[in-house]
């Protein structure tokens, strides 16, 4: 349970008390813990490093961990123990997926709007490790651009650990965003490693096909949420030629993407209903660059996931534009971005949040875009755009939420469809390769009206 601020302690000597080195704050750690690790750019090194050296040394064994997106190499996992031990990551990594892999990760599901709420009502947290800011002249360490649920994290954890860098970036102009030095009981201090970069996904000639029907779709003063990947990256990058004007910005992730364009002018956020002219934002990850332009700026309002994320938040901002990839889209229009049969990928995250919320929006508009094709382990082509979703594929968007669905080959807004209309918008944003295949799948499944001819 977190402890109440004290603002009356010595906030120097406080410090000084409660400073250790890792190997002496890792002693807390017992076997079974439940330990939480931050995520993205606020998951903990000499922590993490020491840890696995304590596990070998002490023979601690059965920890649960919970983390996001791991951008580090990961110590822990490669203890004398670590088959005792379960890696849950509430979203998928290329690093989380290896360790699935191995059978030492798990995923845990999640709508991202619910994160805080998850650990408050739901989660054990024992130990929390967690890379923050520096402590500042009033006391308090800033959480860093990791806002999502760590509040949730702090009020369930028996025992803080902060491991403080300098290159942290502090975030401004939102809520549960810092802690105080009377709240935590142990402070570590890092070798100030520089923050991971995440490499911007190049754009190809499919992604800025995609992309142009999409800016097509966007007025001026529009609200802007990107997801993560080269097809919402090209959608930035032709914004940014454009003659778009007065966008928003409320977003899950803050990404190069949306840095870039308001680099170029095109954010000014004067037209949005709510935190006018603020870019709203849950987390970011992104270049050195982006890390310089968030850390203290005023323009910019850090928030938690049941604010950034929250589908009647969003519904709020009118012309909401959300734009997120996806796996794979059936004919019936349910969206696949997190799984192909039983392997886990991606996760859930905030999309199934932005698509709701988006459509709630006066003028807002969903899309979910991708590649209408994709080369399978033995050099294939294969369609994104399938008859049904093969056996253990997740879906992410159920077909009542799925708006507009944008490849290559066009763009359609699935609102309102019968199946039959469903199918036939869907096959003819198909490959052309694989459209009389699907015609034939959806004959088989009663989905294609005798009629029907592509649009």
């Amino acid at each position: 349970m977190l402890k109440p601020v004290n603002e009356t302690v010595d906030i120097q000597a406080e410090y000084k008390k409660k400073l250790v080195s890792a190997e002496e704050a890792v002693k807390v750690v017992k076997s079974g813990d439940w330990i939480d690790y931050s995520h993205n750019i606020g998951q903990p090194i000499a922590l993490d490093k020491a840890l696995a050296a304590r596990c070998d040394e002490a023979d601690l064994t059965g920890l649960k961990f919970r983390s996001c997106m791991r951008l580090y190499d990961l110590k822990v996992m490669k203890s004398k123990n670590a088959k005792t031990f379960a890696w849950n990551s509430w979203h998928q990594a290329v690093t989380d997926r290896k360790l699935n892999d191995a059978g030492l990760g798990y995923y845990i599901p999640i709508r991202l709007s619910e994160g805080t709420r998850y650990y408050r009502e739901n989660n054990e947290v024992d130990v929390v490790m967690f890379r923050v800011s520096p402590m500042d002249e009033h006391g308090w360490f800033g959480l860093g651009p990791n806002m999502t649920w760590l509040m949730g994290v702090l009020d369930k954890a028996t025992t803080i650990i902060f491991e403080v860098n300098k290159n942290v970036p502090r975030v401004l102009g939102g809520y549960d965003d810092k802690l105080h030095i009377s709240q935590i009981d142990y402070v570590v201090e890092s070798d100030n490693e520089p923050m991971p970069v995440l490499p911007n996904a190049p754009s190809s000639e499919v992604d800025r096909k995609v992309a142009k029907l999409i800016v097509e779709e966007i007025p001026n003063g529009a609200c802007l949420q990107l997801g993560i990947g080269g097809m919402p990256n090209a959608v930035g990058e032709l914004i940014a030629e454009s003659d778009l004007k007065d966008l928003g910005v409320h977003t899950e992730m803050y990404v190069d993407g949306l840095y870039k364009l308001a680099m170029a002018g095109k954010v000014t956020g004067l037209k949005k209903n709510i935190d006018r002219g603020l870019q709203v934002y849950c987390f970011a990850t992104g270049s050195e660059a982006l890390y310089r332009y968030i850390d203290n700026n005023p323009g910019l309002k850090a928030v938690p996931d049941g604010y950034s994320n929250e589908p009647r938040v969003i519904a709020q901002l009118d012309n909401f534009i959300s734009i997120n990839s996806c796996v794979n889209v059936d004919l019936y229009g349910q969206i696949s971005s997190e799984s192909q049969g039983f392997r886990q990928i991606s996760g859930t995250g905030g999309q199934l949040d932005f698509v709701l919320g988006a459509y709630m929006s006066k003028g807002g508009k969903s899309f979910i875009c991708m590649p209408s094709t994709y080369k399978d382990e033995k050099g294939e082509r294969q369609s994104r755009i399938v008859p049904f979703m093969e056996p253990g594929t997740v879906i992410t968007c159920p077909r009542t939420t799925t708006h507009w669905v944008v490849t290559e080959h066009g763009k359609v807004n699935l609102k309102g469809k019968t199946t039959w209309e469903r199918a036939e918008l869907l096959i003819s944003i198909a490959d052309p390769k694989f459209q009389d295949v699907l015609i034939k799948q959806a004959e088989h499944q009663g989905i294609w009206y005798k009629s029907s001819k592509l649009l």
